[in-house]
């Protein structure tokens, strides 16, 4: 059999990834942009969907992320060999995790630089290179280009200031805690059909973007909100803010912690990252022999008595812990984590990254459906048969068309 790279559904994949991609030009856009007095900024998530095979450090470089954030933002192992090196597959739709700041008075991601290319313009960089993130406009203006239209050409080698959409809405929804996640709606997309994709109502959704009617197009920028889990660090640790949405990860302290949202329920859970080294601080709590992480049960007449040994925070390379005891009416089971799934190698177009689970009842073990895939963390084969189905029959249209 013929690798993939050399067969033509291959090169009928990449055509169909270019298609889904292709968007209507920004300046026609609808867009949610949020006002801002405060200075301080907080974590967001970009929705993306790769229009060619790229390596995770190559994305990352384009959205001025850490790398194993985006694994850990997707609930992919981050502790998987040479995970940064991974070519990620065209149409494949992740979770970038941001700083949204206050730039302007207005709610921007501003970290991110690009080297323009030949035959870039303001208006290929806007809808191709970040996938309608951000438009012509926000790009001139930041990087002090007035004189340049959308579709002029750029010199190539120029470094350019790429502001994107991103939202905080004081980093709740309804009084709950929630990440909230920036999203370019697709052709044939829907308010509730997006709602019902992100676990989240149609009535939020069109709430939170200010929508009277839940009409939108393909181009339009939206923002959806996240159930999450929520910090309380101290605001002079770099980590202040730190969300987690349910059923992801995040990777902090220089890499040396990982902290968990759900999917038992919507509080933080943070232990040793899997690749903590000795460079790392002590993660012990004082006055303690606990770890971070651990936790012991006592049952008294009034309950159960929870101590642990708890993150709070990272300041001047030092790895804050915090031993609290709680009571509860009962003991607590066994935490559970959300399960992983291995960095994708291929894909016919379909998330890897599932709708958050919503919170259930607390029980032990790792494995909160009971499938075997969850333990594994291989997607199931089933998944990806209406992706197959879908290309066959593509295969069998050209073929008609040849013939």
């Amino acid at each position: 059999m013929l690798p993939l790279a050399s067969t033509p559904l291959h090169h009928l994949l990449l055509l169909l990834a270019a298609v889904a991609c292709t968007r209507p030009p920004v300046t026609t856009s609808k867009s949610t942009v949020e006002p801002c007095t405060s200075s301080t900024s907080c974590p967001a998530l970009l929705s993306y969907t790769l229009c060619a095979d790229l390596k995770l450090a190559e994305l990352a470089a384009l959205f001025a992320a850490d790398p194993l954030a985006i694994l850990a933002a997707n609930a992919m192992d981050f502790a998987a060999p040479d995970a940064t090196n991974r070519i990620l597959p065209a149409g494949l739709a992740l979770r970038v995790p941001v700083p949204c700041a206050c730039s302007n008075g207005i709610r921007k991601a501003t970290s991110v630089r690009y080297v323009s290319r030949q035959g870039d313009t303001l208006a290929s960089i806007a809808s191709q290179v970040y996938g309608g993130l951000t438009a012509p406009d926000w790009i001139r203006e930041s990087s002090d280009i007035l004189e340049a239209g959308a579709d002029d050409a750029l010199d190539a080698g120029a470094t350019l200031v790429v502001p994107l959409h991103c939202a905080c809405f004081g980093g709740a929804d309804n009084g709950v805690p929630a990440v909230y996640l920036t999203y370019v709606v697709a052709k044939g997309d829907t308010v509730p059909a997006i709602a019902g994709r992100y676990r989240t109502t149609a009535t939020d959704v069109m709430s939170v973007n200010d929508l009277a009617t839940p009409d939108v197009a393909a181009g339009d920028i939206i923002v959806l909100p996240l159930s999450a889990c929520s910090s309380s660090f101290p605001t002079f640790t770099p980590d202040y803010g730190l969300a987690v949405a349910n059923g992801t990860y995040a990777v902090t302290a220089n890499r040396c912690v990982q902290c968990s949202c759900g999917p038992g329920n919507l509080d933080l859970f943070c232990v040793p990252a899997p690749l903590a080294d000795s460079t790392c601080s002590s993660m012990q709590c004082s006055n303690s022999s606990m770890m971070l992480g651990n936790f012991t049960l006592v049952m008294t007449g009034a309950g159960c008595s929870v101590t642990s040994c708890d993150y709070g925070g990272y300041a001047n390379g030092t790895i804050i812990t915090t031993l609290t005891t709680t009571l509860k009416p009962l003991c607590p089971g066994q935490h559970q984590f959300p399960p992983l799934i291995p960095p994708p190698t291929s894909s016919f177009f379909q998330t890897y990254l599932g709708p958050s689970p919503a919170p259930m009842t607390l029980r032990g073990g790792n494995n909160p459906t009971g499938s075997p895939d969850a333990v594994s963390g291989v997607p199931r084969r089933g998944r990806h048969f209406s992706g197959a189905a879908v290309i066959l029959l593509a295969l069998c249209l050209v073929a008609t068309m040849r013939w």
